[in-house]
């Protein structure tokens, strides 16, 4: 039984750690093309920071930063709030963070001024931005699939109101908790078979090639390496190698192969230059959001 929880927490901090290094790795070539990358870099594989936002070595982005504030508002909420998770949004934005995307910074301006937790569903809102920082979430309802679809539904609407953005935040997220609980490659692949299927646009294979913020793009590019690697370091690399929304495409690919290969895949010439802070809030909330999601587990509410 010890065995088996120390191998979940393994999988679970690889998910969350892989997320922030794929985002710190992949922020340095954010935007550029893959031809670009390769006649700036060869092959994109060091954490130099730099990029349109000159960061510093390690130093992550909007992704890992609305990632570690929906983590902190349902640690400190014991479990999911969606008005916690709003204000949490509206305390990071006025931190004046290095980035913000557009539809997110429009939901949460939204929620400042009306107060309300979702949007009128609209077309625009069709891009990675609830995707990406939902993985707190599914940590924290690790056990509870009817808990996991309602609050991450809402956590997308705060800022995203989309048929696909939804879909892919559940599937992504689910594929997550499938290889944390140990469901390996195979569950996961079932999970991405079933979002095609419900959602044709997002086919995969062959790869389209694209690797832009609409989520379908994300998800494509993010699913096709993932199935084709084996390993942490090369599912990543590739990934954003691809360049385009390449922090974002990076976390979330390195959200799956962190918890299909733990963290302890996960090369420490990259762990030694993500920022000490990131790294230190991830593992205690890592800890945390799998405290709440066995609570629930013995003590359903």
């Amino acid at each position: 039984m010890e065995a088996a929880r120390d191998a979940l927490y393994e999988r679970a901090l690889g998910a969350y750690l892989g997320f922030a290094v794929g985002d710190a790795l992949g922020a340095t070539v954010e935007f550029m093309m893959p031809s670009e990358i390769q006649h700036a870099y060869g092959m994109h594989r060091d954490m130099i920071g730099g990029g349109w936002l000159k960061l510093k070595p390690g130093q992550i982005t909007d992704d890992t930063q609305m990632s570690l504030a929906l983590g902190q508002s349902i640690i400190d909420s014991s479990g999911w709030n969606a008005v916690a998770a709003a204000d949490a949004f509206v305390a990071w934005l006025k931190t004046r963070p290095v980035d913000v995307g557009n539809t997110c910074r429009r939901g949460i301006q939204r929620y400042m001024t009306h107060g309300t937790l979702a949007g009128e569903a609209n077309e625009a809102d069709g891009g990675n931005g609830a995707c990406m920082r939902n993985l707190p979430l599914a940590l924290a309802t690790l056990h509870d699939e009817a808990e996991f679809a309602q609050a991450t539904r809402e956590q997308c609407h705060l800022t995203h109101h989309h048929p696909l953005s939804d879909a892919a935040t559940l599937a992504l997220g689910r594929m997550a908790q499938i290889l944390i609980h140990g469901g390996g490659i195979k569950g996961c692949r079932a999970e991405a078979s079933r979002l095609v299927a419900a959602f044709p646009a997002f086919r995969f294979e062959p790869y389209p090639r694209r690797a832009s913020g609409y989520i379908v793009d994300t998800t494509q590019t993010v699913l096709h390496y993932f199935f084709i690697t084996d390993s942490f370091e090369s599912c990543v690399t590739e990934v954003v190698n691809r360049g385009e929304d390449a922090d974002t495409n990076g976390a979330l690919a390195g959200m799956l192969a962190g918890a299909a290969y733990g963290a302890s895949s996960i090369p420490g010439y990259w762990l030694k230059r993500l920022d000490k802070d990131v790294r230190q809030r991830i593992e205690t909330q890592t800890g945390a959001l799998l405290g709440l999601a066995q609570h629930v587990k013995k003590d359903p509410r």
